[in-house]
């Protein structure tokens, strides 16, 4: 099924050229923003032989609720408990799977991340008086961040892309104030906020698939 992750890979890399502005997608436009991100959620499904691999499954599927949401409904509320939710499931995944032996710079990195995460979201929020609820969204995503770098998960995959999805919803919320009339978040926003899904999908599924061919 591995040829079922790279599918995912092409439709997710692919919306680019919409989110940048150079595809018109239309009446398509939901259906491929959440193609990439439930076509991970169904490989990691279809390669789920454990609690932890449906766990990874679920957050994969509740982000492509969340795309969903946020392409159907106004406002960032529904699309973005659907990512709290998914980061709620990433959290227990991670905390299944803690390193058992983090080097002192992980454990650091671990330490600062959230608080650090929530800090630079509720300030980046403030001029549009959304500090408040993105930065109880973005305790999530700081504690998810935080224990994916501290799992036993590969750090150049899982930990980096943790990473990746803290950058890409920073960049959203740069839209409220300083980067109001940037073209950096556009141009940054999805291929961070995709690469960082697949990362974690790629990194928990072969790390779980390992476990399973382990004697």
């Amino acid at each position: 099924m591995r040829g079922l992750f790279w599918i995912a890979v092409l439709a997710g890399a692919s919306y680019s050229l919409t989110a940048w502005g150079m595809v018109d997608a239309g009446a398509w436009q939901a259906a491929w923003k959440t193609s990439g991100v439930a076509l991970l959620a169904a490989w990691a499904a279809s390669r789920a032989r454990s609690t932890d691999g449906w766990l990874i499954a679920g957050v994969l599927a509740l982000g492509a609720l969340g795309d969903l949401l946020l392409e159907i409904v106004d406002g960032f509320t529904a699309g973005g408990a659907a990512f709290a939710a998914g980061h709620a499931v990433a959290i227990a995944l991670y905390l299944r799977n803690r390193r058992a032996n983090p080097s002192s710079s992980q454990k650091l990195l671990g330490y600062v991340i959230a608080p650090a995460t929530v800090g630079i979201s509720a300030l980046l929020a403030a001029p549009a008086g959304q500090a408040l609820p993105v930065g109880a969204y973005a305790a999530f995503l700081g504690v998810m961040a935080a224990t994916a770098w501290t799992s036993r998960f590969p750090r150049y995959r899982v930990g980096i892309g943790a990473v990746l999805f803290v950058v890409s919803d920073l960049l959203i919320f740069s839209r409220f104030g300083l980067l109001e009339d940037s073209f950096v978040p556009s141009l940054l926003i999805w291929p961070a906020y995709f690469a960082a899904q697949a990362l974690i999908a790629w990194g928990v599924v072969q790390t779980l698939s390992s476990d399973q061919r382990v004697p």
